[in-house]
Protein backbone atom coordinates (compact mmCIF):
# COMPACT_ATOMS: atom_id res chain seq x y z
CA UNK A 1 0.00 0.00 0.00
CA UNK A 2 3.13 2.91 1.16
CA UNK A 3 4.56 1.52 -2.05
CA UNK A 4 1.63 2.64 -3.99
CA UNK A 5 1.30 5.51 -2.55
CA UNK A 6 4.90 6.46 -3.20
CA UNK A 7 4.57 5.51 -6.72
CA UNK A 8 1.61 8.03 -7.54
CA UNK A 9 3.61 10.51 -5.45
CA UNK A 10 6.61 10.73 -7.59
CA UNK A 11 4.85 9.66 -11.16
CA UNK A 12 0.55 11.11 -10.33
CA UNK A 13 1.34 13.33 -7.25
CA UNK A 14 -1.29 15.99 -8.03
CA UNK A 15 -4.20 12.98 -7.56
CA UNK A 16 -2.71 12.57 -4.16
CA UNK A 17 -2.56 16.39 -3.17
CA UNK A 18 -6.28 16.59 -4.27
CA UNK A 19 -7.41 13.46 -2.21
CA UNK A 20 -5.77 15.25 0.73
CA UNK A 21 -7.02 18.78 0.10
CA UNK A 22 -10.51 17.04 -0.57
CA UNK A 23 -10.13 15.04 3.33
CA UNK A 24 -8.88 17.90 5.12
CA UNK A 25 -11.68 20.10 3.30
CA UNK A 26 -14.52 17.53 3.99
CA UNK A 27 -13.59 17.62 8.12
CA UNK A 28 -13.97 21.37 7.90
CA UNK A 29 -17.25 21.31 6.04
CA UNK A 30 -18.81 18.97 8.74
CA UNK A 31 -17.52 19.99 12.06
CA UNK A 32 -16.47 23.77 11.18
CA UNK A 33 -19.28 25.35 11.88
CA UNK A 34 -19.91 28.89 13.04
CA UNK A 35 -18.22 31.94 11.17
CA UNK A 36 -14.57 33.24 11.50
CA UNK A 37 -15.22 36.98 11.63
CA UNK A 38 -18.22 39.08 11.73
CA UNK A 39 -18.17 40.09 8.03
CA UNK A 40 -18.05 36.29 6.24
CA UNK A 41 -21.68 35.93 8.54
CA UNK A 42 -23.23 39.05 9.17
CA UNK A 43 -22.21 40.38 5.85
CA UNK A 44 -23.43 37.75 3.49
CA UNK A 45 -25.54 34.46 5.70
CA UNK A 46 -27.41 37.07 7.89
CA UNK A 47 -28.41 39.31 5.04
CA UNK A 48 -29.13 36.77 2.31
CA UNK A 49 -31.53 34.50 4.51
CA UNK A 50 -33.32 38.05 5.53
CA UNK A 51 -34.05 38.46 2.25
CA UNK A 52 -35.23 34.59 1.76
CA UNK A 53 -37.59 35.08 4.65
CA UNK A 54 -38.51 38.74 3.16
CA UNK A 55 -36.84 41.27 5.52
CA UNK A 56 -34.70 43.73 4.88
CA UNK A 57 -31.72 43.06 7.30
CA UNK A 58 -29.19 46.03 7.85
CA UNK A 59 -31.56 47.96 5.04
CA UNK A 60 -29.29 47.30 2.09
CA UNK A 61 -32.24 47.21 0.00
CA UNK A 62 -34.13 50.22 -1.34
CA UNK A 63 -37.88 49.29 0.03
CA UNK A 64 -36.35 49.71 3.30
CA UNK A 65 -37.40 52.74 5.43
CA UNK A 66 -34.52 52.72 7.43
CA UNK A 67 -32.52 52.71 3.90
CA UNK A 68 -30.05 55.33 3.39
CA UNK A 69 -28.75 54.13 0.06
CA UNK A 70 -26.33 51.86 -1.16
CA UNK A 71 -23.83 50.95 1.43
CA UNK A 72 -20.72 50.06 -0.41
CA UNK A 73 -21.22 46.33 -0.64
CA UNK A 74 -21.48 44.19 -3.94
CA UNK A 75 -25.01 42.37 -3.94
CA UNK A 76 -23.81 40.04 -6.43
CA UNK A 77 -22.68 37.28 -3.90
CA UNK A 78 -24.91 38.16 -1.08
CA UNK A 79 -27.52 37.51 -3.85
CA UNK A 80 -26.31 34.52 -4.50
CA UNK A 81 -26.98 33.18 -1.39
CA UNK A 82 -30.21 34.45 -1.22
CA UNK A 83 -31.01 32.56 -4.00
CA UNK A 84 -29.89 29.56 -2.97
CA UNK A 85 -31.48 29.92 0.85
CA UNK A 86 -34.75 30.57 -1.34
CA UNK A 87 -34.25 27.51 -3.35
CA UNK A 88 -33.56 25.11 0.10
CA UNK A 89 -36.93 26.55 1.62
CA UNK A 90 -38.54 25.51 -1.86
CA UNK A 91 -37.71 22.22 -1.02
CA UNK A 92 -38.39 22.25 2.21
CA UNK A 93 -35.24 22.93 4.25
CA UNK A 94 -35.35 25.69 6.59
CA UNK A 95 -32.47 24.22 9.61
CA UNK A 96 -29.96 26.68 9.46
CA UNK A 97 -27.34 24.38 10.56
CA UNK A 98 -28.32 22.15 7.17
CA UNK A 99 -28.14 25.25 5.31
CA UNK A 100 -24.80 25.66 5.84
CA UNK A 101 -23.37 22.07 5.46
CA UNK A 102 -24.37 22.93 1.89
CA UNK A 103 -22.95 26.09 1.99
CA UNK A 104 -19.25 25.18 3.19
CA UNK A 105 -19.90 21.73 0.68
CA UNK A 106 -19.80 24.57 -2.00
CA UNK A 107 -17.43 26.62 -0.92
CA UNK A 108 -14.72 23.95 -0.14
CA UNK A 109 -15.00 22.53 -3.67
CA UNK A 110 -14.29 25.66 -5.04
CA UNK A 111 -11.53 26.11 -3.37
CA UNK A 112 -10.05 23.44 -4.73
CA UNK A 113 -9.45 25.48 -7.95
CA UNK A 114 -6.71 26.98 -5.89
CA UNK A 115 -5.10 23.87 -5.37
CA UNK A 116 -4.99 22.56 -8.66
CA UNK A 117 -4.23 25.53 -10.44
CA UNK A 118 -1.09 26.23 -8.04
CA UNK A 119 0.28 22.86 -9.12
CA UNK A 120 -0.06 23.74 -12.56
CA UNK A 121 1.00 27.18 -12.21
CA UNK A 122 4.32 25.52 -10.56
CA UNK A 123 4.74 22.71 -12.92
CA UNK A 124 4.66 25.12 -15.29
CA UNK A 125 7.40 27.28 -14.29
CA UNK A 126 9.35 24.61 -12.50
CA UNK A 127 8.64 21.26 -12.51
CA UNK A 128 6.94 18.46 -10.68
CA UNK A 129 9.18 17.98 -7.97
CA UNK A 130 8.05 21.47 -6.52
CA UNK A 131 4.79 21.58 -8.10
CA UNK A 132 4.17 19.18 -5.51
CA UNK A 133 5.41 20.49 -2.72
CA UNK A 134 3.62 23.46 -3.15
CA UNK A 135 0.09 21.65 -3.85
CA UNK A 136 0.79 20.06 -0.83
CA UNK A 137 0.88 23.65 0.59
CA UNK A 138 -1.76 24.64 -0.82
CA UNK A 139 -4.04 21.57 0.25
CA UNK A 140 -2.48 21.39 3.86
CA UNK A 141 -1.50 25.13 5.15
CA UNK A 142 -3.08 25.06 8.52
CA UNK A 143 -5.66 27.85 7.73
CA UNK A 144 -5.98 26.74 4.05
CA UNK A 145 -9.16 23.87 4.70
CA UNK A 146 -11.07 26.39 7.49
CA UNK A 147 -11.00 29.25 5.54
CA UNK A 148 -12.27 27.30 2.26
CA UNK A 149 -15.37 26.85 3.79
CA UNK A 150 -16.08 30.41 5.04
CA UNK A 151 -17.73 33.05 3.21
CA UNK A 152 -15.24 35.74 3.04
CA UNK A 153 -15.01 37.03 0.44
CA UNK A 154 -11.50 38.46 0.49
CA UNK A 155 -10.90 33.81 0.35
CA UNK A 156 -13.53 33.53 -2.15
CA UNK A 157 -12.49 35.67 -5.08
CA UNK A 158 -8.75 34.03 -5.11
CA UNK A 159 -10.31 30.90 -7.63
CA UNK A 160 -11.47 33.85 -10.27
CA UNK A 161 -8.27 35.66 -9.89
CA UNK A 162 -5.91 32.31 -10.02
CA UNK A 163 -8.27 30.99 -12.99
CA UNK A 164 -7.60 34.11 -14.88
CA UNK A 165 -3.66 34.22 -14.41
CA UNK A 166 -4.09 30.91 -15.51
CA UNK A 167 -5.65 31.59 -18.59
CA UNK A 168 -2.96 34.20 -19.27
CA UNK A 169 -0.15 31.80 -18.81
CA UNK A 170 -1.04 29.01 -20.58
CA UNK A 171 -2.09 31.31 -23.58
CA UNK A 172 1.23 33.45 -23.63
CA UNK A 173 2.08 31.51 -26.76
CA UNK A 174 -0.49 30.44 -28.71
CA UNK A 175 -2.25 33.88 -27.69
CA UNK A 176 -6.12 32.74 -28.70
CA UNK A 177 -8.45 35.52 -28.36
CA UNK A 178 -11.42 33.96 -26.89
CA UNK A 179 -8.64 32.82 -23.86
CA UNK A 180 -8.15 36.37 -23.39
CA UNK A 181 -11.80 37.75 -23.28
CA UNK A 182 -12.67 34.89 -20.98
CA UNK A 183 -9.59 35.58 -18.41
CA UNK A 184 -10.52 39.31 -18.06
CA UNK A 185 -14.53 37.85 -17.92
CA UNK A 186 -13.58 35.75 -14.72
CA UNK A 187 -11.38 38.31 -13.55
CA UNK A 188 -14.24 40.76 -13.44
CA UNK A 189 -16.20 38.49 -11.72
CA UNK A 190 -13.86 38.09 -8.78
CA UNK A 191 -14.02 42.33 -8.89
CA UNK A 192 -17.99 41.59 -8.37
CA UNK A 193 -16.92 39.92 -5.03
CA UNK A 194 -14.57 41.63 -4.13
CA UNK A 195 -14.56 45.46 -5.07
CA UNK A 196 -10.50 45.62 -4.24
CA UNK A 197 -9.63 42.82 -7.03
CA UNK A 198 -9.55 45.39 -8.83
CA UNK A 199 -6.09 46.00 -8.15
CA UNK A 200 -4.91 42.88 -9.02
CA UNK A 201 -6.84 42.64 -12.36
CA UNK A 202 -5.59 45.77 -13.00
CA UNK A 203 -2.14 44.30 -12.34
CA UNK A 204 -2.51 41.50 -14.90
CA UNK A 205 -3.44 44.17 -17.18
CA UNK A 206 -0.49 45.98 -16.65
CA UNK A 207 1.82 42.91 -17.04
CA UNK A 208 0.01 42.27 -20.53
CA UNK A 209 1.18 45.92 -21.51
CA UNK A 210 4.69 45.44 -20.66
CA UNK A 211 4.95 42.52 -22.66
CA UNK A 212 3.65 44.92 -25.40
CA UNK A 213 0.79 42.06 -26.17
CA UNK A 214 -1.30 44.83 -26.96
CA UNK A 215 -3.75 42.85 -28.69
CA UNK A 216 -3.97 40.41 -25.35
CA UNK A 217 -4.39 43.78 -23.19
CA UNK A 218 -7.50 44.78 -25.14
CA UNK A 219 -8.99 41.66 -25.25
CA UNK A 220 -8.46 41.27 -21.42
CA UNK A 221 -9.82 44.49 -20.99
CA UNK A 222 -12.97 43.91 -22.72
CA UNK A 223 -13.81 40.83 -21.48
CA UNK A 224 -13.19 42.10 -17.79
CA UNK A 225 -15.08 45.67 -18.66
CA UNK A 226 -18.09 42.89 -19.98
CA UNK A 227 -17.96 41.48 -17.03
CA UNK A 228 -18.07 43.91 -14.52
CA UNK A 229 -20.40 45.79 -16.13
CA UNK A 230 -22.65 42.55 -16.52
CA UNK A 231 -22.96 41.19 -12.90
CA UNK A 232 -22.31 44.51 -11.01
CA UNK A 233 -23.44 47.09 -13.21
CA UNK A 234 -26.92 45.37 -14.34
CA UNK A 235 -27.07 43.98 -10.26
CA UNK A 236 -26.73 47.78 -9.59
CA UNK A 237 -29.31 48.95 -12.30
CA UNK A 238 -31.99 46.75 -11.37
CA UNK A 239 -32.00 47.58 -7.53
CA UNK A 240 -30.64 51.36 -7.64
CA UNK A 241 -31.62 52.15 -11.09
CA UNK A 242 -27.95 52.93 -11.70
CA UNK A 243 -24.98 51.56 -12.70
CA UNK A 244 -21.84 50.98 -10.13
CA UNK A 245 -23.72 52.63 -7.29
CA UNK A 246 -22.66 50.26 -4.80
CA UNK A 247 -18.94 50.04 -5.63
CA UNK A 248 -19.32 53.84 -5.56
CA UNK A 249 -20.78 54.29 -2.20
CA UNK A 250 -17.28 51.50 -1.30
CA UNK A 251 -14.87 54.23 -2.64
CA UNK A 252 -16.77 56.87 -0.69
CA UNK A 253 -16.84 55.39 3.07
CA UNK A 254 -13.31 54.26 2.15
CA UNK A 255 -12.36 57.42 1.87
CA UNK A 256 -14.12 59.03 4.51
CA UNK A 257 -13.58 56.66 7.06
CA UNK A 258 -9.73 55.18 6.26
CA UNK A 259 -8.68 55.60 9.21
CA UNK A 260 -11.81 54.54 11.66
CA UNK A 261 -10.93 50.93 12.02
CA UNK A 262 -7.65 49.03 12.20
CA UNK A 263 -5.17 51.49 11.54
CA UNK A 264 -1.19 50.05 11.54
CA UNK A 265 1.93 50.81 10.33
CA UNK A 266 3.07 50.62 6.66
CA UNK A 267 4.93 47.06 7.54
CA UNK A 268 1.44 45.63 9.10
CA UNK A 269 0.99 42.80 6.23
CA UNK A 270 4.75 41.70 6.09
CA UNK A 271 4.27 40.69 10.16
CA UNK A 272 0.95 39.00 9.25
CA UNK A 273 2.78 37.04 6.34
CA UNK A 274 5.65 36.60 7.90
CA UNK A 275 3.42 34.93 10.99
CA UNK A 276 0.39 32.93 9.33
CA UNK A 277 2.90 31.69 7.09
CA UNK A 278 5.29 30.04 9.35
CA UNK A 279 8.91 31.27 10.02
CA UNK A 280 11.79 30.93 8.89
CA UNK A 281 9.41 29.16 5.89
CA UNK A 282 7.52 32.30 5.79
CA UNK A 283 10.79 34.27 5.42
CA UNK A 284 11.41 31.67 2.65
CA UNK A 285 8.76 32.30 0.86
CA UNK A 286 8.54 36.40 0.43
CA UNK A 287 12.58 36.09 -0.06
CA UNK A 288 11.63 33.52 -2.96
CA UNK A 289 8.61 36.36 -3.81
CA UNK A 290 10.42 39.50 -4.15
CA UNK A 291 13.85 37.78 -6.07
CA UNK A 292 11.38 36.95 -9.00
CA UNK A 293 9.99 40.37 -9.47
CA UNK A 294 11.51 40.43 -13.04
CA UNK A 295 11.61 36.63 -14.11
CA UNK A 296 7.87 36.17 -13.11
CA UNK A 297 6.16 39.18 -13.86
CA UNK A 298 2.61 37.79 -14.15
CA UNK A 299 2.68 36.36 -11.04
CA UNK A 300 4.21 38.70 -9.06
CA UNK A 301 3.56 42.57 -10.53
CA UNK A 302 -0.19 42.05 -9.82
CA UNK A 303 0.04 40.78 -6.31
CA UNK A 304 2.70 43.33 -5.76
CA UNK A 305 0.45 46.31 -6.67
CA UNK A 306 -2.11 44.52 -4.21
CA UNK A 307 0.34 44.36 -1.12
CA UNK A 308 1.80 47.71 -2.03
CA UNK A 309 -1.87 49.79 -1.67
CA UNK A 310 -3.05 47.91 1.41
CA UNK A 311 0.20 48.63 3.12
CA UNK A 312 -0.04 52.19 2.36
CA UNK A 313 -4.23 52.45 3.46
CA UNK A 314 -4.10 53.14 6.97
CA UNK A 315 -7.07 50.66 7.49
CA UNK A 316 -5.17 46.87 8.01
CA UNK A 317 -7.06 43.83 9.02
CA UNK A 318 -5.66 40.92 8.26
CA UNK A 319 -8.29 39.19 5.82
CA UNK A 320 -7.37 41.73 3.46
CA UNK A 321 -4.51 40.36 2.56
CA UNK A 322 -5.80 36.69 1.87
CA UNK A 323 -6.45 37.09 -2.11
CA UNK A 324 -2.46 37.18 -2.36
CA UNK A 325 -1.42 34.32 -0.02
CA UNK A 326 -1.51 31.50 -2.25
CA UNK A 327 0.42 33.79 -5.12
CA UNK A 328 3.25 34.43 -2.29
CA UNK A 329 3.17 30.82 -1.37
CA UNK A 330 3.67 29.64 -5.22
CA UNK A 331 6.15 32.34 -6.58
CA UNK A 332 7.88 32.84 -2.89
CA UNK A 333 8.39 28.45 -3.60
CA UNK A 334 9.83 28.83 -7.43
CA UNK A 335 11.80 31.78 -6.76
CA UNK A 336 13.29 30.25 -3.14
CA UNK A 337 14.14 26.78 -4.77
CA UNK A 338 15.91 29.15 -8.02
CA UNK A 339 18.06 30.85 -5.10
CA UNK A 340 19.03 27.97 -3.27
CA UNK A 341 20.14 26.29 -6.60
CA UNK A 342 22.56 29.15 -7.05
CA UNK A 343 23.51 29.59 -3.28
CA UNK A 344 26.75 28.40 -2.08
CA UNK A 345 25.89 29.33 1.70
CA UNK A 346 22.98 26.86 1.07
CA UNK A 347 24.38 24.62 -1.03
CA UNK A 348 26.29 23.80 2.12
CA UNK A 349 23.51 24.28 4.28
CA UNK A 350 21.11 21.29 3.68
CA UNK A 351 21.04 20.11 7.08
CA UNK A 352 19.69 23.40 8.38
CA UNK A 353 17.47 23.64 5.58
CA UNK A 354 15.87 20.32 5.75
CA UNK A 355 15.35 21.13 9.44
CA UNK A 356 13.65 24.15 8.91
CA UNK A 357 11.16 21.98 6.88
CA UNK A 358 10.78 20.04 9.37
CA UNK A 359 10.30 21.89 11.73
CA UNK A 360 7.54 24.18 9.52
CA UNK A 361 5.48 20.52 9.13
CA UNK A 362 5.56 19.52 12.92
CA UNK A 363 3.90 23.23 13.52
CA UNK A 364 2.04 23.21 10.59
CA UNK A 365 0.68 19.52 11.52
CA UNK A 366 -0.01 20.86 14.98
CA UNK A 367 -2.37 23.69 13.85
CA UNK A 368 -3.99 21.74 11.14
CA UNK A 369 -6.54 19.25 12.61
CA UNK A 370 -7.62 21.39 15.67
CA UNK A 371 -8.11 24.54 13.33
CA UNK A 372 -9.58 22.75 10.41
CA UNK A 373 -12.53 21.09 12.45
CA UNK A 374 -12.54 24.80 14.94
CA UNK A 375 -16.44 25.71 15.48
CA UNK A 376 -15.53 29.61 15.94
CA UNK A 377 -18.35 31.33 17.36
CA UNK A 378 -19.73 28.36 19.09
CA UNK A 379 -20.78 30.14 21.76
CA UNK A 380 -23.14 32.64 20.00
CA UNK A 381 -24.68 30.41 17.24
CA UNK A 382 -25.48 27.77 19.88
CA UNK A 383 -27.46 30.04 22.25
CA UNK A 384 -29.54 31.42 19.23
CA UNK A 385 -29.80 27.56 17.92
CA UNK A 386 -31.08 27.04 21.87
CA UNK A 387 -33.66 29.74 21.86
CA UNK A 388 -35.09 28.95 18.23
CA UNK A 389 -36.35 25.98 20.40
CA UNK A 390 -38.19 28.33 22.50
CA UNK A 391 -42.24 28.34 21.04
CA UNK A 392 -42.63 31.51 23.52
CA UNK A 393 -39.81 33.03 22.26
CA UNK A 394 -40.76 37.08 21.86
CA UNK A 395 -37.52 39.10 22.36
CA UNK A 396 -34.14 38.89 23.41
CA UNK A 397 -32.19 40.78 25.60
CA UNK A 398 -28.00 40.76 25.25
CA UNK A 399 -26.66 42.23 28.80
CA UNK A 400 -23.10 43.03 28.33
CA UNK A 401 -22.80 45.95 30.58
CA UNK A 402 -19.24 45.41 31.35
CA UNK A 403 -19.03 47.62 27.85
CA UNK A 404 -20.51 49.85 26.03
CA UNK A 405 -21.92 47.92 23.26
CA UNK A 406 -23.02 44.60 22.61
CA UNK A 407 -22.41 42.12 20.01
CA UNK A 408 -24.94 41.21 17.49
CA UNK A 409 -26.29 37.97 18.06
CA UNK A 410 -26.48 35.65 14.54
CA UNK A 411 -30.01 35.42 14.05
CA UNK A 412 -29.45 33.43 11.07
CA UNK A 413 -29.77 30.73 13.65
CA UNK A 414 -32.56 31.57 15.60
CA UNK A 415 -34.73 31.35 12.76
CA UNK A 416 -36.89 34.39 13.33
CA UNK A 417 -36.51 36.76 10.40
CA UNK A 418 -40.18 35.82 8.96
CA UNK A 419 -42.03 36.50 12.47
CA UNK A 420 -42.77 39.78 14.28
CA UNK A 421 -41.66 37.09 17.08
CA UNK A 422 -38.47 38.00 17.60
CA UNK A 423 -35.99 41.16 18.13
CA UNK A 424 -32.97 42.11 20.03
CA UNK A 425 -32.20 44.31 22.70
CA UNK A 426 -29.10 45.49 24.66
CA UNK A 427 -28.29 46.36 27.84
CA UNK A 428 -24.78 47.92 28.39
CA UNK A 429 -23.31 50.40 30.67
CA UNK A 430 -24.52 53.15 28.52
CA UNK A 431 -27.92 51.60 28.16
CA UNK A 432 -29.01 50.33 31.90
CA UNK A 433 -31.26 47.53 32.67
CA UNK A 434 -33.27 50.79 34.55
CA UNK A 435 -33.64 52.06 30.86
CA UNK A 436 -34.64 49.26 29.42
CA UNK A 437 -37.70 48.58 31.95
CA UNK A 438 -38.69 52.07 31.13
CA UNK A 439 -38.92 51.50 27.82
CA UNK A 440 -40.95 48.11 27.86
CA UNK A 441 -43.23 48.65 30.74
CA UNK A 442 -45.91 50.25 28.90
CA UNK A 443 -45.37 48.04 25.91
CA UNK A 444 -47.96 45.09 25.19
CA UNK A 445 -46.98 41.52 26.52
CA UNK A 446 -46.31 40.21 23.23
CA UNK A 447 -43.81 43.06 22.71
CA UNK A 448 -41.57 42.73 25.90
CA UNK A 449 -38.71 40.30 26.04
CA UNK A 450 -38.78 37.54 27.54
CA UNK A 451 -35.23 35.90 27.41
CA UNK A 452 -31.99 37.52 28.29
CA UNK A 453 -28.15 36.69 27.98
CA UNK A 454 -25.58 37.39 29.92
CA UNK A 455 -22.29 37.33 27.70
CA UNK A 456 -19.16 36.63 29.64
CA UNK A 457 -19.04 35.53 33.58
CA UNK A 458 -17.13 39.20 34.43
CA UNK A 459 -18.43 40.70 37.30
CA UNK A 460 -21.81 38.04 36.21
CA UNK A 461 -22.98 38.03 39.84
CA UNK A 462 -23.71 41.88 40.39
CA UNK A 463 -24.73 42.37 36.75
CA UNK A 464 -27.81 39.70 37.45
CA UNK A 465 -28.58 41.09 40.94
CA UNK A 466 -28.63 44.61 38.69
CA UNK A 467 -30.76 43.07 36.41
CA UNK A 468 -33.45 41.65 39.24
CA UNK A 469 -34.47 44.66 40.24
CA UNK A 470 -35.99 45.47 36.91
CA UNK A 471 -37.18 42.31 36.46
CA UNK A 472 -36.80 40.04 39.56
CA UNK A 473 -38.54 36.54 37.78
CA UNK A 474 -35.56 35.24 36.15
CA UNK A 475 -35.20 31.49 35.37
CA UNK A 476 -32.01 30.17 34.82
CA UNK A 477 -31.95 28.16 31.71
CA UNK A 478 -28.41 27.00 30.44
CA UNK A 479 -24.78 28.06 29.86
CA UNK A 480 -22.94 27.97 26.76
CA UNK A 481 -19.15 28.01 26.42
CA UNK A 482 -17.09 29.51 23.33
CA UNK A 483 -15.56 26.44 21.54
CA UNK A 484 -11.70 25.69 21.90
CA UNK A 485 -10.20 27.40 19.35
CA UNK A 486 -12.49 30.66 19.85
CA UNK A 487 -10.48 30.04 23.82
CA UNK A 488 -7.61 29.90 22.73
CA UNK A 489 -7.51 32.94 20.72
CA UNK A 490 -9.57 34.53 23.48
CA UNK A 491 -6.37 33.84 26.16
CA UNK A 492 -3.96 34.77 22.98
CA UNK A 493 -5.86 38.29 22.41
CA UNK A 494 -8.42 39.40 24.81
CA UNK A 495 -9.90 41.62 22.23
CA UNK A 496 -11.54 38.86 20.53
CA UNK A 497 -14.62 38.68 22.34
CA UNK A 498 -15.45 34.65 22.46
CA UNK A 499 -17.29 34.92 26.03
CA UNK A 500 -19.98 32.30 27.92
CA UNK A 501 -23.45 33.13 27.19
CA UNK A 502 -25.95 32.25 30.18
CA UNK A 503 -29.09 32.43 29.19
CA UNK A 504 -32.45 33.22 31.56
CA UNK A 505 -35.89 33.28 30.78
CA UNK A 506 -37.55 36.37 32.17
CA UNK A 507 -40.32 35.49 34.64
CA UNK A 508 -43.45 37.79 34.33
Amino acid sequence: MLSTIRKYWQEQPLPVVLVLAVLFRLLAVLFSKGYGMHDDHFLIIEVAESWADNYNFNNWLPDSDGSGGPSGHSLFYTGLHYFFFKGMHQIGVFDPQVKMYFVRLIHSLLSLVIVILGYKITEHYSGKSLARQVGLLLALFWFMPMLSVRNLIEVVCVPFLMTATYLLLINSIKKRAFDYVLAGFIAGTAFSIRFQSTLFIGGLGVVLLLQKNWKGAFLFGIGAVFSICAIQGITDMIIWKRPFAEFQAYVQYNIEHARDYNTQAWYQYFLVLGGILIPPISLFFLVGFFRSWKKYTLLFLPSFIFLVFHSYFPNKQERFIFPIVPFIIILGSIGWKEWIENSTFWQRKQGLLKACWIFFWILNSIALLPVTVAYSKRNRVEAMTYLSHKKDLRYIVIEDSNRDDFLMPPLFYLRRFNSNSWGVHGVTSLHTAKDLYEEQKNLKQEEKANYVIFFQEENLAKRIADFKKYYPNLTYETAIEPGFIDKVVHHLNPRNKNQNCFIFKMQE
